[in-house]
């Protein structure tokens, strides 16, 4: 199902109501790779938001109650190349535009990127941090591809594999849908490394294959899933209690999320849940909520539990905290703290990550800077006792709704019982 023209019609209305002076969104240009090749073109978010049409160096004029598009039709060299260009008036029908001049006509607005002004950049915010009905759609298309595309990877992963021919069938899978990657994907056997971009490993059993992976679909909604399994095996014992640790964290962060709830609450769910059970495990000692506040779990999870999912997987993040952070909020100072993404109350509409992890990161654990404040409360032989695990992260899609929230993500297991039966079918 596509985005209808009335919805994006509407979304311009909204935009309007909050910020009523002439606006110009862009597309974006062609990036060039060299002077006769183009990287693969995919239009701004925002543009994609409110006009819909996925084409480079075209902008759209907001202006008393009218949308402009502004496009130049492929000259006789161009349309032999590359084809002569839709049909203006079912160019219009489609997405609502109610007329198409040439690019050059288009005038000197106010152009919406980073530098614009905060009252048009906080009236984006509050359109499109709710998702309506089109988007919520759009979401539910790009994680049910982004399941998918999980559910083919775990079952072509073996030992001798390397990471990139796992990648090749997560690629597959989503193109096979005409989609492609929300973000780069990480597809690795060092789950310890948080955002690794190389796929050069080569898969062993016994060893916990991480992968986050989202697809975007057709209108460029993005969905971001991160499943850790074993390789044709199941969990050791330490894999399996850290495995269960971090999914009783994330559990409990999804039971916090609801309207009205701060999201730095559902990150603290998490991170006291976290903080239990290495108490439990014998890696810290003291109090949990204390160790929390002090930031000692940080050692072991140094990230935000998740962030905000759209037209981006870090939706609207180009504008910086905006987006993430209600009015007024800042980031912390503390390590760990400083890397939530999202510190803003939940509303019906908003769609969030939720992904907590365990990590055993050597530039930390190693670092006698980084654990000097936690001699007291960290225990060094238990801690390496569980390198083995090196990185586990589970993470879900969520929409928050008004009775409360729901798990877009559901169909992709989880349960430790039920991934082993997964990946070793």
């Amino acid at each position: 199902m596509y985005t209808q023209a009335e919805d994006y019609r509407q979304r311009r209305r909204r935009l309007a109501q909050l910020f009523p002076k002439p606006v110009l969104i862009e597309s974006g240009p062609m990036l060039l790779r060299n002077p006769s090749q183009t990287f693969p073109f995919r239009a701004s978010s925002h543009f994609l938001y409110f006009a819909g049409w996925n084409h480079p160096e075209v902008a759209l004029l907001l202006e008393d109650g009218r949308a402009t598009l502004y496009y130049d039709r492929p000259d006789v060299s161009g349309a032999v190349w590359e084809g002569p260009g839709p049909d203006l008036d079912e160019l219009c029908e489609r997405y609502g535009f109610d007329m198409v001049l040439p690019f050059e006509q288009a005038p000197s607005a106010i152009r919406l990127n980073s530098q614009a002004p905060e009252a048009l950049l906080d009236a984006v915010v509050a359109v499109r941090l709710r998702h309506d009905a089109a988007a919520r759609s759009q979401l539910e298309q790009a994680v049910d591809m982004t399941v998918r595309a999980h559910f083919q990877a775990m079952r072509a992963t073996r030992p001798e594999r390397r990471e990139f021919q796992i990648l090749a069938t997560l690629l597959v899978s989503v193109t096979q849908e005409g989609g492609a990657t929300s973000f780069t994907p990480i597809v690795s056997r060092r789950g310890e490394i948080l955002h690794n971009p190389h796929y050069d490993g080569t898969l062993q059993k016994g060893d916990l294959l991480l992968v986050d992976f989202g697809a975007e679909n057709r209108e460029g909604w993005a969905g971001d899933l991160t499943r850790t399994f074993p390789v044709r095996t199941t969990f050791s014992p330490r894999q399996a209690e850290i495995y269960e640790l971090v999914l009783r964290a994330q559990k409990a962060a999804l039971a916090e999320c609801r309207p009205g709830q701060e999201y730095r609450e559902v990150h603290r769910a998490a991170c006291l849940t976290m903080t239990r059970g290495l108490v439990d495990l014998g890696l810290l000692r003291g109090d949990p909520a204390e160790l929390v506040e002090r930031g000692a779990h940080a050692l072991f999870f140094p990230h935000g539990t998740g962030h905000l999912l759209g037209l981006d997987c870090h939706d609207m993040e180009d504008l910086g905290d905006r987006a993430g952070y209600a009015p007024g909020r800042r980031r912390s100072d503390q390590f760990g703290l400083n890397f939530l993404r999202l510190d803003r109350p939940l509303e019906d509409g908003m769609a969030v990550t939720v992904e907590p992890g365990f990590y055993w990161i050597p530039q930390l654990l190693e670092n006698p800077e980084r654990t000097a404040p936690f001699q007291d409360c960290l225990d060094p032989k238990t801690v390496e006792a569980y390198r083995e695990v090196r990185g586990i992260r589970i993470e879900d899609d969520v929409l928050i709704e008004e009775a409360g929230s729901r798990v877009l993500s559901s169909a992709l297991p989880k349960e430790l019982l039920e991934l082993e039966i997964v990946v070793n079918s």
